[in-house]
């Protein structure tokens, strides 16, 4: 017989501690705040009445929360929603200077695209000018006059807001800046403006589901390491000389690293010296072969003054209202520069001024371009294509097949062989802005407006138009080996399937989101969905569907080809090639983004290892040979 012992008098007395310490957390975590709890630190608000509630207006921090992981919720009310205003959440507060805030403008309601904001603050800078677009901005209807309710679910580095209890989020936000952080709680308005904050509560939960974010690339020739001085009052530096010619001799310097987006958030190393605006000084090195002048695409807020060896080279202002009444100021590769390097090392030399909106900056070489080792450039034909879209080889006539997007409404298609020659311009002419190629049983079919076209290829002659039954936007066609034909349309987002000479709305769902490129291996159609930059396999059989790949957050997925079975060679029409597998595998082959060059739907040889790559808006053919092992 086994003989228990005694459970020490110490051991219970901190258990039952510990269970009423979690249900004294769990009650006061379900339960609203009450403004005028001495929880609260009213730093600048007071509670008043308004839509028959007892609330509050102005600016509040709970003094007695951790917050990390789980749900923050409140109702938000504004008097007048075309006046200014930007109430909102302080979560993750780690010091007064160093929060994250997501926050409403009321005044930009159903007419812009940033009513909502997710803003991080840095060492008291308020970097909404940084952040914004998709995963930070996001549109919404804010009625006045109207209690309405917020919910703010938080896990890790991740959040998302509902408003009004909806189930779809209304922004999610994939990155928080501060990253997975803890702090207090507030709310923050204008005390005696125009909102006002109701029933406020919080629930600790670390077992909030978020599926994995997007992947995020650095652009191809961004300039990512960096030296930043100490900061500066403004009005002590003259822009127009580099520091060294008026006297700032004792420079501090410490390296950084851009984030991956290209920016260097300065704040998140610089504080600012109070409310007058301030200035850094960032430099770098660019190294170059030979003397050239090189063009570079560059963002910033505010003002930003560039020297290269020590020489002026460009000033300007993007300051909030700078350009114009309604100019944001919003930092982007918007701006360039050439750069007259010469060979060797080049001191790039950057002055970036703030007043308010965010402190930062970025700096992208335009010519840059990445081409695996494994692939040649073979030719490029360039002489009278308009907008070429699509290519298709067809083998047995040993031609390619070009479709011209935009001609003023004569678009046409084009034949030219393998070794670039036009053979004939103008082929087939009179569509209607003809997208995606296919060939199927020695016939040609090209995807127009509305219609999918049927060419006899021998006699060069339109058979017949099938209509596509209430398009909106269709894209790409595949056939399967039963002579099925699939249809993509980008803007309603649907698949349709054509077969018998007929069509059908064969799928719709959630995970297709504006489909584009086709193709289809074995039983399984591969979609380039570019609603989520990630291509998708269905089973033909029981339409499942899974990710294959991602290419990331705003990837146009053009071209779908086989490599071979299993694998495939995949464009981001913005100017990317990869080559992908089944298992989730995948090889970035060419990026030309910083050009400009565009990767529209492209066409592989196997029989020749050639890659052929309408690039539409430069009015090109670009041909590769792909040498290697994969």
């Amino acid at each position: 017989m086994s003989v228990k012992r005694p459970i020490p008098v110490k051991t219970i007395v901190l258990s039952v501690l510990s269970l009423l310490t979690f249900i004294l957390s769990v009650s006061s975590q379900n339960d609203i705040v009450d403004f005028g709890s001495d929880r609260w630190d009213l730093k600048n608000g007071e509670i008043v009445e308004y839509l028959d509630r007892t609330c509050l207006s102005g600016y509040v921090v709970l003094k007695d929360v951790v917050f990390e992981n789980g749900v923050i919720e409140v109702d938000i009310a504004v008097k007048d929603n075309k006046v200014r205003g930007y109430p909102g959440i302080i979560f993750r507060m780690q010091s007064p200077g160093n929060y994250e805030r997501f926050y409403i403008r009321p005044h930009r309601a159903s007419l812009y695209p940033d009513a909502l904001q997710y803003m991080p603050v840095f060492n008291g800078v308020e970097c909404w000018q940084l952040y914004n677009g998709d995963g930070y901005t996001a549109n919404a209807d804010l009625p006045a006059q109207q209690w309405v309710h917020v919910k703010m679910e938080i896990s890790g580095t991740q959040a998302r807001i509902f408003l009004d209890n909806a189930e779809q989020p209304s922004l999610v936000i994939s990155r928080l800046k501060h990253g997975a952080s803890k702090g207090t709680l507030g709310l923050m308005g204008q005390r005696g403006g125009n909102a006002y904050f109701s029933n406020f509560k919080y629930t600790i939960d670390n077992e909030l589901h978020f599926d994995p974010p997007l992947e995020e690339h650095t652009p191809l020739g961004m300039i990512t390491e960096w030296e930043l001085s100490q900061g500066f009052k403004a009005s002590e530096v003259d822009l127009e000389r580099p520091p060294e010619d008026q006297g700032f001799r004792d420079l501090t310097w410490q390296r950084v690293r851009c984030e991956p987006s290209g920016l260097v958030n300065v704040a998140r190393y610089v504080g600012r010296s109070g409310r007058a605006p301030d200035c850094v000084w960032a430099r770098t090195t660019i190294h170059s072969d030979k003397d050239e002048i090189r063009e570079y695409q560059f963002g910033y807020s505010d003002v930003i003054v560039i020297f290269l060896n020590k020489k002026l080279i460009f000033s300007g202002n993007s300051a909030y209202t700078s350009r114009d009444p309604s100019f944001l100021g919003i930092v982007g590769l918007n701006d360039g520069v050439y750069l007259p390097l010469r060979k060797g090392d080049n001191e790039l030399l950057l002055m970036i001024w703030e007043s308010f909106g965010g402190w930062g900056f970025m700096f992208r070489d335009a010519d840059a371009i990445f081409q695996h080792e494994g692939i040649t450039s073979l030719w490029e034909y360039k002489k009278g294509l308009k907008y070429p879209e699509s290519a298709v080889y067809d083998e047995k006539r040993d031609v390619l097949y070009v479709s011209n997007y935009f001609n003023d409404g004569d678009e046409f298609l084009s034949k030219v062989t393998l070794s670039g020659e036009m053979k004939d311009l103008r082929w087939i002419t009179g569509l209607d802005r003809p997208t995606g190629l296919c060939l199927y049983e020695d016939k040609l079919y090209a995807v127009e407006r509305g219609n999918l076209v049927e060419i006899d290829i021998d006699r060069g002659h339109i058979v017949h138009r099938y209509a596509v039954p209430e398009p909106v936007f269709i894209n790409d066609v595949a056939f399967d080996d039963s002579g099925n034909a699939y249809i993509s349309d980008v803007q309603k987002n649907v698949i349709y399937k054509f077969a018998g000479g007929e069509f059908e709305l064969w799928l719709q769902h959630d995970e297709i989101q504006s489909p584009n490129g086709l193709c289809i291996d074995n039983n399984v159609l591969l979609v380039g969905n570019t609603g989520d930059g990630c291509l998708k396999a269905v089973d033909l059989s029981d339409k499942s569907i899974r990710t294959v790949v991602s290419l990331g957050n705003g990837s146009v997925m053009d071209g779908v080809k086989m490599y071979a079975s299993g694998k495939y060679v995949i464009s981001d029409f913005n100017g990317r090639v990869f080559l992908v597998s089944l298992d989730g595998q995948k090889m970035e082959l060419l990026n030309i983004t910083g050009p400009k060059q565009y990767c529209a739907d492209l066409e592989f040889i196997r029989d020749e290892n050639m890659l052929i790559i309408p690039t539409m808006y430069d009015n090109r053919l670009m041909t590769y040979k792909i040498q290697m092992e994969w």
